[in-house]
């Protein structure tokens, strides 16, 4: 059997189809950093670290009924770092509890649990209430308030308030912060940055 003679044209044109989409990706996730508050220098630091470390779950305990309870380095810990740094920067402290206080109440009445899975939120409505609650409490600097709302309402409101139905997962791991780096955490915490 002969293959085609454009088949490596092909073949070729794909590949590079797909690196121009990874690049156009990498752009947009530096500059919606670069619009919430992290200094550029520092953008493709924390977009790499949050790439790479969404395979990486730091074990926190292990539940009576053997469950083992992490901390993904990806999907939670690198937005907690970035939030701190983003309050300590701003020093918007209370608009951004406040705004964390509203997204996670509102993402804790709509998620669910999915056994074997997780806890699923449907994905656009913590960016959009995060975003829309930072332009009501800081509307010209409303980037940072949003991703800390976002990322961190997500956080508390999804995974943090129902660490007691562990059990109803039916999974040996259950890692805080999801699956890793484009989970909700992550995405709401960019999306809420890039929408205010």
């Amino acid at each position: 059997m002969t293959s085609s003679p454009t088949a490596p044209l092909v073949f070729l044109l794909l590949i590079l189809l797909g690196l121009l989409i990874f690049l156009f990706e990498i752009r947009i996730l530096t500059y919606a950093y670069r619009k919430v508050g992290v200094h550029p220098r520092y953008a493709f630091a924390v977009m790499l670290l949050s790439l790479l470390g969404s395979h990486v779950n730091l074990r926190l305990y292990t539940t009576p009924e053997g469950t083992v309870v992490a901390l993904n380095v990806g999907g939670a810990l690198i937005p907690i770092l970035v939030s701190l740094y983003l309050v300590a920067r701003t020093g918007m402290p209370g608009r951004m509890l406040i705004g964390t206080a509203v997204v996670a109440a509102i993402v804790h009445q709509i998620a669910y649990i999915v056994p074997g899975v997780g806890i699923a939120v449907p994905m656009l409505v913590p960016p959009l209430v995060a975003a829309g609650v930072a332009l009501m409490l800081a509307f010209r600097r409303a980037p940072p308030v949003a991703y800390v709302s976002g990322s961190m309402g997500t956080l508390v409101g999804a995974d943090l308030l129902n660490l007691r139905q562990i059990g109803r997962l039916g999974s040996p791991l259950v890692s805080i912060g999801g699956a890793g780096t484009f989970d909700g955490v992550f995405l709401t915490g960019i999306l809420a940055g890039l929408l205010a």
